[in-house]
Order: C-alpha cells, then structure tokens, then sequence
C-alpha cells in the first residue's frame, strides 16, 4: 500500500519566525531595563566656598598690596611701580633673610588682571616661587 500521492511535491519547510520575535522583544526588555542614561545636557558645578579661619601670620611672608588704582605696596611699604624689573629687585630685597618666602598677593576686587599679572612675573625673576592670594571669607 502505498499511500503516496505521486503528483504531489514535497512541502517546503517553514521557518517560523513567531518565537524569534518573541525571544528577541524579551532581550530588548532586559537591556532597557538594565541600562542607565547619564544627563550631558548641562553641567552642574558646586564651587567650594572659603569659610575657613584666618591663618596666622608667618614670618616668611611677603605681602603684596595691590589696589584698584595699579598701585603697590609690598609688606605695607607704598611701592611705585616703573616696570615688571624694578618691582621684582624689591621683592627680593624684602626676601633676604628669610627661608623660603612666600609671596602673598592682597589684590582688590576692582584691581586689573595685568596688575596681579606684574607681582606674578616680579615674583618669578626674583626667584620667588611659592605665590599664593588672600581672600575674603564669606559672611555667615
């Protein structure tokens, strides 16, 4: 008995592509769920604020005035400035004798970016290295 349809073909097979979608939409759940977004939008700073207590004074410092006026005035001492050499032979007369001085620069709110700039580079040539600003604290 043979029950075969001689004029018949064979089927092809069939791929069913159900399952696939299924697993495939479970996978993309996972990752969603799984992945954190970070936020580049914008950029968001705390700045530190200065609410530290006044240090005492050293003896190894150099105090440099600097008002809104360009004028200088080094360890209380009124300065006229003539040029960038000139201010830096008194900062080295007012470091003799003192170990490893460091230059304290006292610039006013109002005083010009090229003025502090000039303690700077005065401070450089006469081989003063360590500079450091003073600010005001922040009132509580």
């Amino acid at each position: 008995m043979n029950f075969r349809n001689r004029n018949r073909q064979p089927e092809e097979p069939e791929i069913n592509f159900i399952p696939l979608i299924d697993v495939l939409l479970v996978i993309l759940i996972f990752l969603m769920i799984t992945t954190t977004y970070s936020k580049y939008a914008e950029l968001q700073i705390n700045l530190p604020t200065a609410d530290a207590e006044k240090q005492l004074e050293r003896p190894n410092e150099i105090n440099v005035g600097v008002t809104s006026g360009a004028r200088y005035a080094i360890n209380g001492v009124a300065t006229t400035f003539r040029d960038v050499a000139t201010l830096s032979a008194e900062l080295k007369s007012a470091a003799t004798g003192k170990k490893d001085p460091v230059v304290v620069i006292n610039a006013d709110a109002q005083a010009t970016h090229q003025a502090v700039i000039h303690v700077m580079q005065a401070a450089q040539m006469a081989g003063l290295g360590q500079v450091t600003f003073t600010t005001q604290s922040s009132a509580k």
